[in-house]
């Protein structure tokens, strides 16, 4: 793959993945007002259901950014 097509992808890697991480910090920023107490009544179970679904989430889409170790092959 030529250095131009590298950095076009790249480039675009970059612009793509800031927007959307924006868009994702933003979206637990409006969860958070959940947290308001005058406003809603929850409890632990709740608040930990929320957060093992959204932490499970997280672990799904960062192993697909891992690079597998390249292995020598042997017989």
């Amino acid at each position: 793959m030529s250095k131009e097509i590298q950095n076009k992808k790249q480039e675009r890697f970059k612009r793509l993945a800031t927007y959307r991480t924006n868009k994702v910090l933003k979206r637990l920023k409006v969860l958070g007002n959940c947290a308001n107490r005058s406003a809603y009544v929850y409890n632990r179970e709740d608040i930990d259901k929320i957060f093992n679904v959204i932490n499970q989430k997280v672990k799904e889409v960062k192993s697909k950014f891992h690079f597998p170790k390249e292995k020598e092959f042997k017989l």
